[in-house]
């Protein structure tokens, strides 16, 4: 039996459990993945007729499950709960889709996690992937096995980072595209991978870029303006144009000449190559809008939760395309102003290096809710990818702390999950995640310890792989 009929199988038990119940609740990360999860989830409860209700959480801890209990209302946890099994209530039914890295010490019935079938929770399916195959399992296979769903879930799997490594989505969540084409919803192709293309006017894509991060043109209007004219691009008519209004020669004149500025400037070749990826479109959505690109859905999706109106972006992913949309994209404005202001708190104030990884403090300058996603657009500049990176801003519950590598590290046998569980579970916190990202909560003026500790427990998992 292949690992997807295994998973299938425990998805169909766990969708079993489900309809046992007239009414449940639903509990989901704050993140693009943990939202579009939950309208997965939402829209596959509404079909069955089993009334429910959302809510979300910036981590699951034993203030919230202790919530659940209280509730007493069969709860199904999307992009979370894996890493949580040993706290889970005893007596209240319970389904778990999450495709984070699991806590081995608890168990309970109706899990479903890629990680449980030798599929990597990382790369080849996210959360809302997870909720989508509960999704099939639980539905009407007429209107939910086709694809319906599947856009939802590309747009979970991108904003989770899941095509990253390859420059593609690889292994279910391929699949999972694969249906949404057929079904004629999504579509993809090989195009230009800076933020922003249908809707940011060409320089923003430049000046703004990060990953890859274009030396002499990032964080600078007027030269990313220059670039243009000197390739012989008129940006400006009645208004800036943007990626998705040039045509093919034009995209080809840029992609040529930001190539030969980074070789110029030396960059390593898998930078360079990182300006053309594999880019997803919803076809539903309306060309020019947010929505239209997998990528830039996902940050839209970001900046509603991660800011405590996580009720808009669910908003969203169900339908809204009138006062909650126009309430994201105002969220969207401040986040993304945010972003570029924690990117140069970064760079202002520099990096520290230890032996086996980097960090800095955000302190109260960076919200806790997106200092993982400045840590992870600071790990190529002003970082070095060479190390981890490592984040810490204050939060209501303590220290929040972020970290990043990359899958050379992984591949050196780095596991930031197991790392920050570790040494956060040391010091009364608690962390988890993936072994390429992971986050925790170490209580207050415990920052220097939780250093020592991650940067030896680093080097062990990094030394003990270079010697194998």
């Amino acid at each position: 039996m292949s690992d997807y009929e295994s998973m299938k199988q425990v998805s169909d038990r766990c969708a079993a459990a489900i309809r046992k119940h007239q009414e449940v609740q639903v509990v989901s990360h704050i993140d693009a993945d943990g939202l579009t999860a939950a309208a997965i989830m939402s829209h596959a409860l509404d079909r069955c007729g089993i009334e429910h209700n959302v809510r979300f959480a910036k981590q699951l801890d034993r203030s919230i499950l202790d919530e659940v209990a209280d509730a007493n209302i069969p709860t199904i946890f999307t992009d979370l709960g894996s890493g949580m099994l040993s706290e889970m209530p005893p007596d209240l039914d319970i389904v778990i889709a999450d495709h984070h890295q699991i806590d081995h010490n608890g168990h309970t019935e109706h899990h479903l996690n890629p990680h449980l079938f030798g599929i990597d929770g990382s790369t080849e399916l996210s959360g809302a992937g997870c909720a989508y195959v509960l999704a099939q399992s639980l539905g009407n296979p007429d209107l939910i096995a086709s694809g319906d769903l599947s856009d939802l879930a590309i747009v979970g799997a991108v904003g989770d980072l899941q095509a990253r490594r390859f420059g593609r989505l690889v292994g279910y969540n391929r699949e999972i595209l694969k249906q949404g084409r057929d079904y004629g919803i999504l579509s993809y192709k090989n195009d230009l991978s800076l933020f922003g293309r249908q809707t940011r006017p060409l320089f923003k894509l430049l000046q703004y870029s990060s990953d890859p991060y274009l030396p002499g043109l990032a964080g600078r209007e007027s030269a990313s303006i220059e670039f243009l004219k000197s390739v012989g691009i008129n940006a400006r008519g009645e208004r800036w144009k943007r990626w998705i209004d040039l045509n093919e020669s034009e995209k080809q004149r840029i992609v040529s000449s930001l190539v030969q500025l980074c070789l110029s400037k030396h960059m390593p070749s898998y930078q360079i190559h990182r300006l053309i990826t594999e880019v997803y479109l919803l076809a539903r959505e309306q060309e020019g809008t947010e929505m239209r690109d997998a990528s830039e859905y996902a940050t839209l999706l970001n900046a509603t939760a991660r800011y405590g109106f996580a009720d808009i972006g669910l908003a969203v992913c169900l339908g809204d395309r009138d006062k909650k949309l126009a309430k994201a994209r105002k969220l969207l404005a401040g986040h993304r102003k945010n972003l570029v202001d924690g990117l140069n708190f970064v760079r202002e104030e520099g990096i520290t290096k230890l032996n086996h990884l980097q960090y800095f403090d955000a302190g109260s300058s960076i919200r806790d809710t997106i200092v993982g996603i400045v840590a992870g657009m600071s790990l190529t500049n002003p970082g070095d990818r060479k190390m981890p990176i490592v984040a810490f801003a204050e939060s209501d519950d303590g220290i929040k702390v972020s970290a990043r590598g990359t899958q050379d590290l992984v591949k050196r046998g780095l596991n930031l999950a197991d790392a920050i569980e570790a040494c956060a579970a040391k010091l009364g916190g608690r962390g988890g995640g993936h072994n390429i990202a992971a986050g925790a909560t170490i209580p207050n003026r415990t920052k220097d310890e939780f250093l020592g500790l991650l940067d030896a427990m680093i080097g062990d998992q990094l030394n003990s792989e270079g010697m194998m």
